[in-house]
């Protein structure tokens, strides 16, 4: 006897997780849009979004207002407790990171920057960092260009520029607020235009209190989360800051 026809929304889900599995969508990457997905499969909307639903009670996609549907995966975790870089974390969870340096030149401070970092030239470096080959973050730093005078593009290949300053550094204070991902953020990121992003501000501070550096990062959610770890002996180092 003749079998039954499996579903099509099935066989569309089925196609879907195999490509997932084997790496076609990495963990946080998106998916076609329903529409595309529609055409790609010849299949109505109600179809394709039926096979999405399937995979996404099997914990395999999921959705996200301003992204659409991207592949499930654990994110980049990077403490807020630590002084440390994110490259360090995610070699500690196994996976591999890189960067792209977009901007590497010393720069009379910006205006803006003035308050933050009271001198008259900061080395700038912008940059795009990515793990597994897939970018999650985009960031600029300025430093005390008196502090980095050894420091180079290629240098920073080999060991982070915290490691390369002429000072010890002390501590940092980071702020963290969502944007909206503008069109060169959007395409250096991988994300639709308008997207919400993390966005982190941070100034680094040497032993004795004085600021060092001020580093600026827009974060992919879909790939990264910040985890701040409270006990009683750090009551007074996370302070929440009403918008």
């Amino acid at each position: 006897m003749p079998t039954a026809r499996e579903p099509r929304y099935l066989v569309i889900a089925g196609d879907l997780r195999r490509q997932i599995a084997a790496g076609e969508y990495g963990p946080g990457r998106l998916l076609p849009s329903e529409s595309e997905l529609s055409a790609s499969y010849a299949a109505s909307r109600v179809t394709v979004r039926k096979a999405l639903a399937e995979l996404k009670r099997d914990g395999v996609v999921d959705s996200r207002q301003g992204f659409g549907w991207y592949a499930v995966g654990p994110p980049l975790r990077q403490s807020l407790r630590e002084l440390t870089t994110i490259e360090r974390q995610i070699r500690a969870a196994g996976r591999e990171p890189s960067r792209e340096v977009l901007r590497f030149a010393v720069i009379p401070t910006p205006p803006r920057l003035a308050d933050v970092l009271p001198t008259d030239r900061v080395l700038e470096i912008a940059r795009v960092d990515r793990v597994d080959g897939q970018p999650f973050a985009s960031a600029t730093v300025w430093v005390r260009a008196e502090l980095a005078a050894g420091v180079t593009p290629a240098s920073l290949e080999r060991r982070p520029l915290s490691d390369q300053l002429g000072t010890a550094l002390g501590g940092a204070t980071q702020t963290i607020t969502a944007v909206l991902a503008t069109g060169p953020d959007a395409q250096l990121l991988q994300v639709p235009r308008g997207a919400p992003l993390l966005r982190c501000e941070r100034t680094t501070t040497d032993a004795a209190g004085r600021p060092v550096l001020r580093s600026e990062a827009l974060y992919n959610p879909l790939l990264t989360e910040f985890v701040a770890e409270l006990s009683p002996e750090l009551e007074d180092g996370v302070r929440l800051v009403p918008p």
